[in-house]
């Protein structure tokens, strides 16, 4: 029988421990001891994993209150944990050769979100409230960045912010990578003026025009989005957002990244 998704492998946890923030321990007052973060970190799995609300949590499974896994999703985000380990991953991946530069690929989702912040009425959903994750992957579907807006945000005005939010990926001889050789999207990015931009930084566009026949063969390349979206979506807290905040939302999707990115690395070994 497999391990549980939510129960955090030795090999995660060597990459995240020496990113987490050290607290401060206080010798006068030192007050109950907390919860260890690898415990916490179980708790914010299994909420990420199963989509159950905070104050459902069971505490019998060891992760300590909703409201404790909560502060630390928050602290941890606030502190750049979960970017600065997909640069970890990323640059594991690239060390051995397993990120596909030649092309990256844009995509994006609508989800549909009971309140807070980015959302917006959705074009797709007669006018409910909802968000999009935009997303940018490499050839092989390897997540780079995800962006969160409203769900009446046009996809195409993500297209260089997406770009922007590639990191600087380590892992081979010189300097940092962060940009593709090129760049493959659907009709919704079909703006000249957004090409052009795309070229000025060196990238070939390839995006499909409005009212061309289907079949072009661009979606030989363009798939592979739809399959890492399929699998930040297996992740049942991402299928509808919940969260108020959008910065708790944000965290949940660039830690579902993270796990992706660390499966794609479990597959060298």
């Amino acid at each position: 029988m497999g391990m549980s998704p939510w129960i955090v492998s030795d090999e995660l946890w060597d990459h995240l421990e020496p990113l987490l923030p050290k607290r401060e321990r206080r010798f006068r007052y030192p007050g109950r001891r907390p919860l260890p973060d690898r415990d916490v970190l179980c708790g914010i799995l299994y909420v990420l994993h199963t989509g159950i609300q905070w104050e459902y949590l069971p505490k019998d499974l060891g992760f300590g209150s909703g409201m404790t896994c909560w502060r630390r999703l928050r602290d941890w985000n606030e502190a750049g944990v979960w970017q600065r380990l997909h640069e970890v991953l990323l640059a594991e991946l690239n060390a051995a050769a397993r990120l596909d530069w030649s092309r990256c690929v844009v995509d994006s989702s609508h989800v549909t979100a009971k309140r807070g912040q980015h959302t917006g009425p959705s074009p797709v959903d007669r006018g409910r409230a909802g968000s999009k994750h935009h997303l940018i992957t490499d050839g092989h579907g390897t997540p780079l960045a995800v962006l969160l807006t409203g769900g009446n945000r046009n996809d195409v005005t993500q297209l260089l912010p997406l770009l922007d939010a590639i990191p600087p990926v380590r892992g081979r001889v010189g300097r940092p990578r962060r940009k593709p050789d090129s760049l493959f999207a659907d009709r919704g990015y079909d703006h000249d003026i957004y090409r052009d931009r795309v070229r000025a930084r060196g990238i070939v566009p390839a995006i499909a025009r409005r009212g061309t026949l289907h079949g072009t063969g661009l979606g030989t390349y363009r798939w592979v989005v739809e399959r890492t979206f399929a699998w930040l979506h297996g992740f049942r807290r991402l299928r509808i957002r919940w969260e108020r905040r959008a910065d708790i939302h944000e965290a949940f999707l660039q830690l579902a990244c993270c796990l992706i990115t660390h499966r794609q690395c479990k597959l060298l070994c």
